[in-house]
């Protein structure tokens, strides 16, 4: 009997192990399987909120924020939980916004069975490279480092100014419906060898091949949303559903893979062409005159020749040294009177103002047409030809100020233009021999203020008066040979320039100028790049820093300039491409230029000439 019961109370004792050791890997089992399923969700803290803030359309996400929740030893146990978790991979902002609405599902329906809010998941789809570091916190306290793939970066000063220009102007898609057609046509075409290989989907077959015929007429004939016929829903209706049937189908992916990569490679050379063909007529509008602008110059060559215009010139306030005289060099008459129409209205004495306006022998008769026609009150102007003038230089050449870009690849990828003298400035003291001082103004330039206290600078024996650009050294210019120059000199700009031409015959500037630019025209460099080191080391310590308010450059390129630094500045100087009489100037900078401009004038209309 005792033995009996032994053996009894014993098998009991192992029924009892057996079922506990089931009973733990079933746990073991189901723990893991819960937390991949997501239904640990349901656990969380009911007041751990996670919201996603994006902040501009090319940045998903900025801040993951938590909201902090009364009870302390929940919130302990939520960071323990964040803590273990770190770091977190977030998607970018197609998974976010797909996954965030099938959670929110889950969470609304979790949240009516348990009572309480539940955050909504994230599903991690991490890219592999280019990836930045944006912060993670929670209660102010930082707590991980999330990676997010860079090309959804912010779009800040410092990635350029055309990532500016794309963000401020960004517009909704035009012709949305025939882009959306091609991509359908796109994908047909690559499901459609491998649905042809199936016998059995004939039918399937020749559906496909009269929806791809009839996508590609209708492409051929309409360019725009507007040219689509009046079915073209219908039709969407018919292609998408071939397509959804299709993907049903276990296909062959190579075939697909293969159509796909081939379609990539077309749309990546179209690409490559419209952005090399962008660029080449960016730099020929650019660099050419507008079709306006020269019929504006022939009309009025042709009416100073048809009226016989007589010269009211006066020879003695040309030369005379106690006025105040400003010197222009330019070919464009529009940019030409702008400058001395908006000087000459701030003027206090307009009177004692006389302008010497240097052009080239095409638009010389067209340029003392317009001031004939259009006079600047009591201001003198004299139109000269450079190209006529007797000097010691028997090739004589209009050059305009020359800009030069200034990129800088390392850093903030941030980009400047420099101005800088051309040759025609340093013949100036030998052109206007009886003169001792004159204002120089580049023609992309707009007066605010009263420019007569100019005269009254004492510059310390200083030849060019003008203001430095410090954000650019001498230095940084790399093909500037070392040892020669102060590389810490702040570079000064062309635009705005008080010239001491007394001083500056007595130093040589003209003789020093031509012996550096012989120097190095050995090297081999363009004329351009020559005349900048020429320009540079010419003018070292002969420049008189003036206040940084009475020139404000980067109106043409700079579209982030402040109105408020704008009218606190006495000149405005659109120095870089995009001039305000061009239609590619920068719209809420043409406004300042316009409106020193004579519209009344009939040759503008007939013209069309609308800067």
């Amino acid at each position: 009997m005792k033995g009996g019961g032994g053996g009894g109370g014993g098998k009991r004792r192992w029924k009892v192990l057996v079922i506990g050791v089931m009973v733990l890997v079933i746990l073991s089992m189901l723990v893991p399987l819960a937390f991949l399923l997501g239904l640990h969700n349901s656990f969380h803290s009911p007041g751990l909120v996670v919201t996603l803030q994006p902040s501009t359309p090319y940045e998903s996400f900025s801040r993951i924020n938590a909201t902090k929740h009364s009870q302390r030893d929940v919130s302990d146990r939520v960071d323990q939980v964040l803590q273990k978790l770190n770091p977190v991979l977030l998607p970018k902002k197609r998974d976010i916004n797909g996954g965030s609405r099938d959670m929110n599902k889950t969470s609304i329906s979790g949240s009516k069975k348990k009572g309480v809010p539940v955050s909504p998941a994230v599903v991690a789809n991490p890219s592999p490279a280019n990836k930045t570091k944006i912060e993670v916190s929670y209660k102010g306290v930082h707590r991980a480092v999330v990676s997010v793939d860079e090309s959804q970066r912010t779009c800040q000063v410092k990635y350029g100014s055309y990532c500016l220009w794309r963000e401020e102007n960004k517009e909704p898609m035009k012709d949305a419906k025939v882009k959306h057609m091609k991509d359908l046509l796109f994908v047909a075409r690559a499901y459609y060898p491998s649905i042809a290989k199936m016998p059995s989907q004939s039918k399937l077959t020749r559906d496909m091949k009269q929806n791809i015929q009839e996508f590609e007429r209708i492409l051929s004939e309409s360019s725009a949303d507007g040219d689509l016929p009046p079915q073209v829903d219908k039709k969407f209706e018919k292609m998408e559903g071939v397509i959804s049937k299709a993907k049903s189908f276990p296909v062959d992916c190579n075939n697909v893979d293969k159509k796909l990569r081939q379609i990539l490679d077309l749309t990546e050379d179209e690409a490559s062409f419209h952005m090399k063909q962008s660029v080449f007529l960016y730099q020929l509008a650019v660099q050419t005159m507008p079709k306006s602008l020269h019929c504006l110059s022939m009309r009025l060559t042709v009416e100073h020749f048809k009226s016989a215009s007589v010269d009211i010139e006066d020879s003695e306030k040309f030369s005379d040294p106690s006025l105040l005289h400003f010197v222009i060099i330019s070919d464009n008459i529009l940019a030409s009177s702008v400058v001395i129409n908006s000087t000459v209205v701030h003027a206090r004495e307009s009177k004692n103002f006389v302008f010497h306006v240097l052009t080239d022998e095409q638009n010389y008769f067209a340029m003392k047409q317009w001031f004939i026609r259009n006079p600047c009150k009591q201001a003198a102007i004299q139109v000269l030809n450079i190209e006529k003038m007797e000097v010691d230089h028997s090739d004589m050449k209009l050059s305009l100020p020359t800009e030069f870009r200034v990129s800088f690849p390392s850093g903030d990828n941030r980009t400047d233009y420099l101005s800088i003298f051309s040759p025609s400035h340093y013949l100036l003291p030998k052109i206007f021999r009886k003169l001792r001082k004159v204002v120089v103004l580049d023609h992309d330039v707009v007066v605010q203020r009263d420019l007569s206290p100019l005269w009254d600078l004492d510059m310390d024996g200083k030849v060019n008066g003008a203001v430095k650009s410090c954000s650019v050294r001498l230095g940084q210019i790399k093909s500037l040979k070392r040892g020669s120059f102060d590389a810490n000199a702040c570079l000064w700009m062309s635009g705005l320039n008080v010239i001491n031409l007394a001083r500056w015959r007595e130093l040589g500037v003209s003789e020093t100028y031509q012996k550096f630019y012989k120097q190095m025209s050995s090297e081999g460099e363009p004329r351009e790049a020559i005349a900048l080191k020429a320009s540079l080391l010419t003018f070292q310590d002969k420049v008189y820093a003036l206040d940084d308010k009475w020139a404000l450059s980067g109106l043409g390129y700079d579209y982030y300039i402040k109105p408020q630094t704008i009218k606190n500045a006495a000149t405005l100087h659109y120095n870089g491409n995009m001039k305000p009489w061009l239609e590619m100037g920068i719209p809420q900078y043409k406004s300042y230029w316009r409106k020193h401009l004579n519209r009344e004038d009939g040759f503008l209309s007939d013209c069309n000439v609308n800067p």
